[in-house]
């Protein structure tokens, strides 16, 4: 089919939830991609973040084929071997003591809440309130687009599950006064990837890991897509020095296939018991096999330093032009994980960049967003910011 023919039928049968770029992306190798039209792109998005080890990696193709002639899928009922190894393998590398397996951050954010409400059922006083941050995103279903602190994607959908509240990002004070006697965690992200690249200060982190430890309430990370190197670090929380009791990572982790995973230390883990919890799809073999081939990529082409050299290098170059161009307001971000702030909405950057040649996006409105997987190269960056001095020359 061509592009035309593939744009007609998904206007026809698919719906209307996505407002779609006009570009069917026929394959992709590293860190490019072809279009039907067989133009090639430079992927500077990768997937919003999951592509981290490029696209179609040997390893991980190679352990998908590999399983898919052996067992694609085994029910929860038994044990799964690959299940298992993942299960150990995060947990070697995290804080963590036991994992749920799912198929998505969003299913992992809400594994996470209902771990923390079972946790805060089993105390003196019930506690089921949990409290996230303004301008974070946690999913789409319903409970956590509730515990997501952005209206914009709440309109239309209620009545929402109660027992959230909003505090200020970066702000320990407003947490701490957030506290209630029915509070039983917070969660947020160190990294906040919808809400416009903002990074928790060291402070903050620290604090509500002190608020949380004072209080006996549990802290919850959402790593969905700052976590597996993605920052210069394995995991985001390793950059402030403290630990979560809960953690939830997706997006990058198997390579492209779907997964969510849900960490947790033992002391709270052991509050699920069998029947609290539990997902068709989790812990499938073919996914995990390509997981445990993400993870073997990570580290022996040692990809989470690579991740803070280039990150560090693509910033110096960013910051060239924002010398150049008066537009941009503020460059942020950890390692790969990059966003550009500019004084007006950037959806027309987005737009020529792509004519030009480069995929990136635009979140917050105004926000340029950079997760360009773990293994490019300097070339590749310098590439992506002469299309940018470029596109922002006509402005």
């Amino acid at each position: 089919m061509n592009k035309e023919e593939v744009i007609g039928l998904d206007k026809k049968y698919v719906m209307h939830t996505y407002s779609r770029i006009p570009l069917v992306i026929d394959r992709g190798e590293g860190v490019r991609v072809w279009g039907k039209d067989g133009k090639e792109y430079l992927d500077f998005i990768s997937g919003i973040g999951v592509n981290a080890i490029g696209h179609c990696h040997p390893e991980v193709v190679g352990a998908i084929n590999y399983q898919t002639k052996k067992l694609f899928h085994c029910s929860n009922l038994y044990y799964i071997e690959l299940e298992a190894k993942l299960a150990k393998a995060l947990c070697d590398i995290s804080f963590a003591d036991k994992v749920f397996f799912s198929n998505s951050g969003a299913e992992a954010n809400e594994a996470a809440i209902k771990l923390a409400r079972k946790f805060g059922s089993k105390q003196n006083v019930k506690l089921y309130e949990i409290i996230t941050m303004k301008d974070s995103f946690h999913g789409r279903t319903i409970t956590t687009l509730k515990a997501t602190g952005q209206t914009k994607y709440q309109h239309g959908f209620g009545p929402f599950t109660p027992g959230f509240r909003y505090a200020p990002f970066n702000d320990l004070k407003s947490v701490r006064s957030s506290i209630s006697d029915e509070t039983c965690a917070i969660m947020m992200e160190p990294v906040q990837g919808e809400g416009g690249l903002n990074v928790a200060c060291q402070d903050f982190l620290k604090g509500l890991r002190q608020l949380c430890d004072e209080k006996g309430i549990l802290l919850i990370l959402d790593e969905v897509q700052c976590g597996l190197g993605r920052t210069g670090k394995l995991f985001a929380y390793e950059h402030y020095g403290i630990e979560p009791d809960i953690m939830t990572l997706a997006k990058p982790l198997a390579g492209g296939m779907p997964i969510g995973v849900t960490l947790a230390k033992e002391r709270i883990a052991s509050f699920f018991e069998p029947g609290n919890h539990a997902s068709t799809f989790g812990g499938n073999p073919v996914v995990c096999s390509a997981a445990l081939a993400f993870l073997k990529v990570v580290e022996e082409e040692d990809l989470v330093e690579g991740a803070r050299e280039k990150g560090e290098y693509f910033r110096e170059e960013l910051e060239k032009l924002r010398e150049a161009f008066s537009f941009i307001k503020e460059i942020r971000g950890k390692g790969l994980m990059i966003g550009l702030e500019l004084t007006f909405p950037g959806k027309g950057i987005v737009e020529e960049c792509r004519e030009d040649g480069l995929l990136i996006n635009c979140t917050a409105e105004n926000v340029l967003r950079f997760l360009p997987p773990l293994i490019v190269q300097k070339k590749d960056i310098d590439e992506a910011v002469k299309i940018l001095r470029r596109v922002m020359s006509r402005m």
